[in-house]
């Protein structure tokens, strides 16, 4: 099972019920039934799965539907803690290079305020989609009853 499961914080129940093909009633009895489901609820008590839940979700979709557990023995086999593998690393890991002894004090821009080096536009366009998103966030939070 190859699922890309979106980069996301939360997932609403109707969005996981789309990515994992589970309807949203069972998403709420595999809950009351499996104690490792825990969403949180947001003000308007929507459900807000993380992204552990819905890796979780599929698991049991996958014990239930595929291999045949009944719920009490998929909520056994959750229970128990999965034997420790070996991950290897996607990226070959390098050894740092060792920090010298005397660092230069950071630079100072114009206005007295530390300058931080951003030499790739990769840098500056994250930022910049940082700062849109921290204004928009701060535009709701202004906007809230």
């Amino acid at each position: 099972m190859d699922l890309q499961i979106p980069d996301k914080l939360y997932f609403k129940i109707g969005e996981v019920a789309e990515l994992t093909g589970v309807k949203p009633h069972v998403l709420r009895y595999w809950e009351t039934e499996i104690g490792s489901i825990h969403p949180t609820k947001n003000r308007h008590q929507q459900r807000l799965y993380r992204q552990r839940d819905v890796e979780l979700i599929l698991r049991l979709k996958d014990l239930l539907y595929n291999q045949g557990y009944t719920i009490a023995g998929a909520r056994k086999l959750l229970r128990r803690k999965p034997p420790v593998q070996p991950v290897e690393p996607a990226v070959p890991v390098q050894a740092a290079a060792p920090l010298p002894v005397a660092v230069p004090p950071p630079p100072v821009a114009d206005d007295g305020q530390m300058a931080l080096p951003l030499g790739s536009g990769i840098d500056r366009r994250l930022l910049e989609e940082l700062r849109r998103d921290l204004s928009r966030l701060h535009a709701s939070l202004s906007n809230a009853p």
